[in-house]
């Protein structure tokens, strides 16, 4: 019944206004229009250019030096260029998209500066519903975007960010609501992982193989131990031959079960196995047994006052228990060590064994099984026409000989 009157008022409405003039003041009209849909828009008139003449970004940030200063250069130039700002939204989308080219993307300075291209005071709402219905919508997504691309990276917004938000769209817009939630949850983020990887890593290859080592290992005691540093040596045939760095670890722990290895079973050289610390990877071998190399040890059950010492009891389950679920487990054999190397060949990979058996004379004892797989193409660097061969030869001799054991 109340829907019913509130149609029946809404007509007589609508017929009230009916008899309004046709004729009105244009200008009452367009004053009234613009306050309810846009803001004012500050000076005269301009009209909007045609698209063939829009500069295209892309070739000004292509043309010039890849760092800071000129990509700062490109976006003073294009204020400079118009009080206006024509084309703002282009530019700073393109912008985005050439800041990881002239690693500028965890830059917090480049980010604020992408924020001050935005015009001033311009889109900021004048009342509620232009607030309700996202008020230029374009601007402030491409301000959702320059955002976004901060959350990605890892970048925290300050407070300039704040002012130049506000200053731009107001209190009340997305960007702004945007900003208050990276704020909220980058701070309680940024020290949940008990492991964190460090903010800049090292150049050296050496130091960086401390690093990965390090955190691999979950032994506090282990040792890592520089066996090679990078180097070159001049042959008797004047050829150069160059060495490469290794680095192992190894704790007391592995020492300990490399020690009771059985004799019967061969150590296995696997790997190598990557490890990515944020865009660097790096592989590690390991040096470990197989499976079925784990000495049982078989108890007496005269020694033992409960006998049987090994029940099987197939006991009676309760009825909301789901069977249907079933893990599989695989036994992996024990690490006894790991290294990292430049080259990973069988040669580097010989000298490790050769400097583990100072602190591990079994090794001397034990046969060595190389397992090695090449890693995968697009983490590998380049290699020039001579390798390459050699590679493949290599390749095609593990085909023909998978295993290759060695005797130390």
């Amino acid at each position: 019944m109340r829907s019913l009157r509130l149609l029946i008022a809404a007509h007589k409405l609508c017929a009230r206004l009916r008899p309004m003039p046709a004729v009105e003041p244009h200008g009452t009209k367009s004053l009234l229009l613009r306050a309810v849909h846009t803001s004012s828009s500050p000076g005269p008139q301009v009209t909007t250019p045609p698209s063939n003449i829009v500069a295209p970004f892309d070739d000004a940030f292509a043309k010039n030096q890849r760092d800071k200063a000129s990509f700062v250069q490109v976006l003073d130039l294009f204020c400079g260029r118009d009080v206006r700002r024509r084309g703002h939204v282009e530019m700073i989308e393109a912008a985005l998209r050439w800041m990881p080219q002239f690693g500028l993307e965890k830059d917090l300075e480049v980010y604020n500066k992408l924020l001050d291209v935005f015009p001033k005071e311009v889109f900021v709402p004048k009342n509620f519903i232009q607030t309700l219905f996202l008020h230029y919508p374009r601007q402030q997504e491409c301000a959702i975007r320059v955002l976004d691309q901060m959350e990605f990276y890892g970048v925290t917004p300050n407070k300039h960010s704040y002012f130049l938000l506000v200053q731009t769209f107001g209190k009340l817009s997305h960007p702004v609501k945007k900003f208050q939630r990276l704020m909220y949850w980058f701070p309680r983020f940024k020290h949940a992982n008990p492991y964190p990887v460090p903010a800049h890593l090292e150049a050296d290859p050496v130091a960086l193989s401390k690093v990965c080592l390090e955190r691999i290992s979950a032994d506090r005691d282990a040792q890592v131990t520089v066996h090679q540093l990078p180097s070159s040596e001049v042959r008797e045939d004047g050829t150069v031959q160059e060495h490469s760095h290794l680095v192992g670890i190894q704790s007391p722990a592995q020492m300990a079960l490399l020690a009771e290895h059985d004799a019967s079973f061969p150590v296995i050289v696997d790997g190598p196995f990557p490890l990515w610390l944020k865009k660097t990877c790096i592989h590690y071998y390991v040096l470990r047994a197989e499976p079925a190399a784990k000495k049982v040890e078989e108890i007496d059950p005269e020694r033992s006052f409960y006998y049987p010492l090994q029940m099987d009891l197939d006991l009676d389950r309760d009825l909301g228990d789901d069977l249907s679920f079933d893990v599989d487990e695989v036994e992996e054999g024990q690490i006894y060590a790991m290294c990292m190397s430049g080259s990973g060949d069988e040669r580097a990979l010989g000298k490790w064994i050769q400097c583990l058996q100072e602190t591990n004379p079994v090794l001397g004892q034990l046969p060595v099984l190389f397992r090695l797989t090449s890693g995968p193409r697009e983490v590998q660097e380049a290699e020039s026409p001579k390798e390459e061969e050699a590679r493949r030869s290599t390749e095609e001799e593990g085909e023909t000989r998978p295993h290759r054991r060695m005797e130390l």
